[in-house]
């Protein structure tokens, strides 16, 4: 395929080419010259999709979306070369089933969504290019190898004889927006302008700190003898290989390497072709090394990178826009951000979602981002014993992993979602289940294409059943949808979750309608639920608020509605905070775990930590203090007493002060004590609070002996040199609901000598699950605990749609109590 980026500015006759699109009944129109002349079109933005641009004109809503897989869509442009000659024709997805012409005459032909397609013609003059995506109705229909299971997931069981993703066919999961449209990139270029094709770049790094970087190509038209790759200051020729491409292998020592944001830099180095009368970046890539370790009983999964022992976490990743499906850096850019800033170190593209463009793994890698790329496979029994379908999911899956040959951050590789546990959950022996699909060919076509990275063969996999969370890697919803106390997040010994913690998170007040909030059917319609059950998420939801605060949810959302979204944010929170102190702690046998989902696709109280509209929800502000890379949390260890976790994933070591108080009524400390700690780099620490106090005391209240003498413990970490607090923890021994209420809070606005804003909090005595809440800024920790003794800063964050001359005016908001006014003077 031809590498867009080495491409001259002006050689793509696509660019800004005016496209239009118009929907007809299935099959009315067999080929362009049937087309009705009077017929309506509309215009269409290429890359993109019908949806969106049906959007656009003011004919599709993406909450009350109309089918369009049972419609033929097309699409059509006008090209006029710049010298007349061959040209090469390019299109990097095409959803689903397509015809191409060229003046009338077939240009191509496609079948599925994944599968860039590259063509070559003589172009003499000025040509019309139309596309026909077909109705995908009638493909359904098609008969192939009998499904040994049935998955009720998806709304359309023809899916499985089509190469097309899952989204909008999933009722209860989001809305059914059907994908149908040139959703990625085109291009048309004269073939005297093609410098290259088939670019692959891949960088290793030697456990001795030596970079290796292999280049290989296909030379276009363009391409001038001579030419030498450069990295880091460092040159080799290319030569000619035997298949007709050329190569160089480069090595570099002491490369700078790459990690994950959370432990270290994600350097990145230049990759350029050079001499022959070439200076053309060819992209930019990272060293780094991959490995699995299963732990001492070869039934974990955990990931090391450089050698280092990596704690994954993050969340499953949906979608930047349902509608538009879009591949720009532009539209990933703030998604990814806020990935980042929570601190988050991994994304899960899953098999029911649609593959990113190279633009998302190049944004990952700037990022520090890792990427579990799920191939686009979930649920079904596929028809892998048909040779044809066989050898076509191995060219999607070489060509869709070759596309970010260069991308570090391209993690793991895996087979699908739910194919092994849909099949064992219906209770099918093993053989019946596993398979050539991700047993054989899926593997296969990726070591191929990346032989750096590692693969697994289905998520979930590798215990007693596929789905068991003490072996290989689980779909975690012990805590969660099926409503298991706290404890269970340890009980169950959960080595890897490639997806857990669903809830129907609560956005922000005002994010969404709250018209007889809580249960009106726009409310409702938000709210995500597994197909034909008797329950949804939000009585999930609902479950952790009676635990958590012993308070009827039945009752506060009669009663008071908005008291009740506001515990039902804090509830989500904390249960997401106390499972990965389990999950993070010294001694925990779990190597990482991904929270479902990232992003919602539509408005309402979804799967989503962010909603749809990109603002963080509470569960969002818990991760972001739960995945902090220096991070103390606290368990309760029963009549062992409360044990100290610290974990410092960066690559320096650093001493701390650790600072414990027992409070009554949340400001008299009855039991206290200080240390200082040496942490070591990439390492983590848990010492008993009784070592700080000096003596027994009972912090968790296990005894009994006489009456609750606190109902609060607070601990922190502090920097011994400056006093800055670094990070705190809270516990309630007797409970979220009986801990002390009636804080008086104080909040100042600053500003910053960066000329932002900031806040300044204090308060008299502990306050619980504090929300800060300001239409133009965006609080960049939120629903956090506030303790006595010490001044909290918070910045503040101008959201997008805030005017720049807006000022910091808002609300701090403790659970349970009154609201405090702040505004800039």
């Amino acid at each position: 395929m031809i590498d867009l980026a080495t491409l001259p500015a002006a050689a793509n006759r696509l660019a800004g080419a005016d496209w239009r699109l118009c929907v007809t009944p299935e099959s009315a129109w067999a080929t362009p010259a049937e087309m009705d002349p009077d017929a309506d079109w509309v215009p269409a933005q290429v890359p993109g999709t019908a949806a969106a641009a049906l959007e656009a004109a003011g004919r599709f809503s993406r909450e009350n979306p109309t089918p369009l897989h049972d419609k033929d869509v097309w699409y059509r442009c006008s090209v006029a070369p710049s010298k007349p000659g061959t040209h090469v024709f390019r299109c990097d997805g095409l959803a689903t089933v397509c015809e191409a012409w060229i003046d009338g005459a077939p240009l191509l032909a496609s079948d599925s969504m994944y599968q860039p397609l590259e063509v070559a013609f003589d172009l003499e003059g000025p040509a019309e290019l139309v596309f026909c995506f077909r109705a995908l109705t009638p493909h359904f229909a098609k008969k192939g190898p009998r499904a040994r299971w049935r998955t009720r997931l998806v709304d359309e069981p023809g899916l499985r004889m089509v190469r097309s993703t899952l989204l909008g066919h999933m009722p209860g999961w989001c809305p059914s927006v059907h994908a149908v449209g040139p959703w990625r990139a085109m291009t048309l270029a004269a073939a005297s302008d093609v410098l290259l094709h088939d670019l692959s770049v891949r960088a290793a790094l030697r456990a001795d700190g030596t970079g290796e970087l292999t280049v290989s190509l296909r030379p276009g038209e363009a391409f001038a003898a001579g030419a030498r790759i450069a990295c880091a200051g460092v040159e080799a020729p290319l030569h000619a290989q035997v298949d007709g491409r050329l190569a160089a292998t480069l090595e570099l020592p002491d490369i700078a390497p790459w990690w994950p944001h959370t432990h270290g830099t994600p350097a990145l180095h230049e990759v350029r072709l050079v001499g022959g009368g070439h200076d053309r970046l060819l992209g930019r890539t990272g060293f780094r090394r991959i490995e699995v370790d299963r732990g001492p009983d070869g039934n974990g999964f955990a990931l090391l990178v450089n050698g280092v022992p990596v704690f994954c976490r993050g969340a499953v990743w949906t979608s930047a826009d349902i509608c538009a499906l879009p591949g720009t850096r532009d539209a990933y850019r703030p998604w990814l951000e806020l990935a980042r800033d929570a601190h988050m170190n991994m994304l899960r593209i899953g098999g029911t979602m649609a593959p990113e463009s190279p633009a998302f793994f190049e944004l990952c890698d700037e990022f520090g981002i890792l990427v579990w790329q799920d191939l686009p496979f979930a649920n079904f029994d596929y028809p892998a014993s048909d040779p044809d379908f066989a050898a076509k999911v191995a060219r999607e899956t070489a060509d869709l992993l070759a596309a970010s040959s260069a991308s570090p951050s391209l993690a793991v590789i895996c087979g699908g979602s739910e194919m092994h546990q849909q099949g064992a959950m219906m209770g099918l022996p093993e053989e019946r289940w596993r398979g050539a699909l991700s047993e054989e060919i899926l593997p296969g076509a990726a070591a191929g294409a990346r032989p750096d990275v590692p693969y697994v063969a289905n998520s979930p996999s590798g215990g007693a059943m596929p789905f068991s969370p003490n072996a290989g890697i689980a779909h975690y919803y012990g805590v969660g949808a099926y409503r298991r106390p706290l404890e269970d997040a340890r009980r169950a010994n959960v080595r890897f979750a490639g997806e857990c913690l669903a809830f129907s998170n609560v956005p922000e007040p005002g994010a969404v309608s709250e018209l007889a909030p809580c249960h009106h059917p726009d409310w409702k319609r938000g709210v995500p639920r597994d197909r034909d059950v008797g329950w949804d998420f939000e009585d999930v939801r609902d479950h952790y608020l009676r635990e958590l605060y012993g308070i009827e949810p039945l009752e506060l959302r009669y009663g008071d509605p908005a008291a009740y979204l506001d515990h039902g944010r804090a509830a989500v929170a904390e249960v997401m905070e106390a499972t990965f102190a389990e999950w993070r702690r010294e001694g925990s046998g779990c190597g990482g775990a991904l929270v479902w989902t990232f992003q919602d696709l539509m408005p309402g109280a979804g799967w989503g930590v962010v909603a749809h509209d990109g603002t963080p929800k509470s569960a969002w502000h818990g991760l972001r203090r739960a995945f902090a890379p220096l991070c103390l949390t606290v368990t309760d260890e029963g009549t062992n007493g409360l044990d100290i976790h610290l974990q410092n994933d960066g690559p320096d070591a650093r001493p701390l002060r650790l600072e414990i108080a027992c409070l009554r009524e949340g400001q008299m400390a009855v039991a206290s004590g200080a240390e200082v700690v040496e942490m070591p780099a990439h390492g983590s620490l848990s010492l008993p609070a009784t070592r700080l106090i000096g003596a027994f005391f009972d912090t968790t209240l296990a005894f009994r002996f006489g009456p609750p003498s606190h109902d609060c413990v607070h601990v922190r970490a502090l920097d011994p040199q400056t006093g800055t607090v670094l990070d705190e923890a809270f516990h309630f021994p007797l409970g979220r609901g009986r801990a002390a209420r009636g804080a008086k809070i104080a909040a100042e606005v600053v500003a910053t000598p960066e000329g932002g804003w900031c806040l300044h909090l204090s308060t008299d005595r502990v306050a619980q699950s504090v929300a800060i809440r300001d239409e133009a800024f965006l609080a960049l920790d939120n629903g956090f605990h506030l303790a006595p003794g010490a001044v909290k800063r918070v910045e503040l964050r101008r959201r997008a749609s805030a005017p720049a001359e807006a000022r910091p005016r808002g609300q701090v908001v403790p659970l349970a109590g009154l609201p405090v006014p702040y505004a800039a003077g």
